[in-house]
């Protein structure tokens, strides 16, 4: 893993390949915030989902839904280090017990801040809510705009890409998912 300073320095080359004077007050501590920057952007590799979901609360019972809808969340493609934000939608359904709503959105955070793809973003959070929280079934539903289709190769600023992952009874029973789109929907 290189230092701190060779990732400065690899940040100085690159802005070489771009401007022709790198030393002009503008850019002279552009390596630095740049670091700076990625060290808050990428800080999902410092995060674990086992922590994250392993606080958890008697259930007292309750058997319905627990959604978590309109999460925002930034990430950056792997592919072109390109942006991409949106929405998640976070769903269970608790056997016994339950997890603090920050958790939900924790979870997100600890997937997307990561050089990524939405489709693993989603695959992954959902992993993570079966493994530890071991519910009935889950659902994840992330909508997000991509940095790399709106300002580069086909350039269309309003699409939207949306994925899901299904578990449990969320995955087997129509009903369930039914009920489950009528709530992100209100």
């Amino acid at each position: 893993m290189p230092t701190r300073n060779e990732a400065k320095d690899a940040v100085k080359v690159l802005l070489g390949y771009l401007e022709k004077d790198v030393e002009r007050e503008g850019l002279l501590d552009t390596p630095n915030r740049v670091i700076d920057s990625w060290d808050e952007i990428f800080s999902g590799y410092h995060m674990d989902a086992k922590t994250i979901l392993s606080s958890t609360f008697n259930g007292e019972g309750y058997d319905g839904i627990v959604l978590l809808k309109d999460i925002e969340f930034h990430s950056t493609c792997e592919h072109h280090l390109q942006p991409f934000n949106g929405k998640a939608h976070i769903a269970y359904i608790p056997v016994e017990r339950i997890v603090g709503i920050s958790k939900l959105s924790r979870i997100v955070e600890c997937h997307a801040r990561r050089l990524q793809n939405q489709e693993r973003i989603t695959k992954g959070i959902a992993d993570d809510l079966e493994k530890y929280l071991a519910p009935l079934g889950c659902a994840v539903i992330i909508e997000a705009a991509h940095g790399c289709m709106r300002c580069r190769g086909v350039k269309q600023a309003n699409a939207l890409m949306t994925t899901s992952a299904m578990r449990g009874v969320f995955f087997d029973k129509a009903e369930a998912r039914q009920e489950l789109f009528q709530l992100i929907n209100n």
